[in-house]
């Protein structure tokens, strides 16, 4: 990582790259779903890796593609013992965060390939704690970043509603929760739609996300 390095961990979670965008088997092929979704991780792991505020970064997966990006991305790699959901994997992400002392965790995906390092110094600088930071999909009602400051503020519960659901667990747990739009997370891929959002978003901006680029054609 690059610059100073506070005890805040980034957990990044892989699925087997097989397994991975089924929603989009009608229309995407097998091979370019797979390659898609290894130039997403490669382009998320990009833009943690050149992110002042994280001190350490951990991708948590089975795949052994996804281990090798991270590895050749100074990530350390946790072992996902077998497509356990993302959910479960972001637990086994922050249980080896807070071995390592963190202080801080920032939960994110490996599909959003527009996020930009400066985005994430943004959401990271100044966390106080207890807190917790919901920052939602394009939709408004998913969950494509969770920031738990300390680790176990809350226990993460992603999934269709998780937006909502998320600042009432915060609430009830009595721990200021807050809502944070982030323009490079708001769109993952899961639909056909969505690479249709993501083309436009790349031809509007070119030099965003190369890998994800340049296996859509772009």
């Amino acid at each position: 990582m690059s610059g100073p390095a506070p005890n805040t961990v980034a957990v990044v979670t892989a699925k087997q790259f097989s397994q991975a965008k089924q929603r989009m088997a009608e229309s995407v092929g097998p091979e370019l779903r797979r390659d898609l979704v290894e130039a997403m991780l490669g382009d998320v792991l990009e833009a943690v890796s050149g992110a002042r505020m994280v001190g350490t970064a951990l991708v948590v997966t089975g795949e052994p593609a996804a281990a090798s990006l991270a590895e050749s991305s100074g990530a350390e790699v946790v072992a996902d013992p077998g497509g356990i959901g993302h959910p479960a994997a972001s637990l086994l992400g922050i249980e080896r965060a807070r071995e390592l002392g963190a202080e801080t965790v920032i939960l994110l995906p490996g599909d959003c390939p527009l996020l930009e390092s400066r985005e994430l110094d943004h959401l990271l600088t100044g966390v106080p704690s207890p807190f917790v930071t919901v920052v939602p999909d394009r939709h408004g009602t998913g969950t494509n970043a969770l920031v738990l400051s300390p680790p176990d503020a809350i226990e993460p519960s992603f999934g269709e509603g998780s937006h909502r659901r998320h600042l009432d667990l915060a609430r009830e747990a009595g721990v200021p929760g807050v809502t944070e739009e982030i323009a490079g997370l708001a769109l993952d891929l899961d639909t056909p739609a969505d690479i249709v959002a993501l083309t436009t978003r790349l031809a509007a901006k070119p030099g965003g996300a190369r890998r994800t680029a340049a296996v859509l054609g772009i």
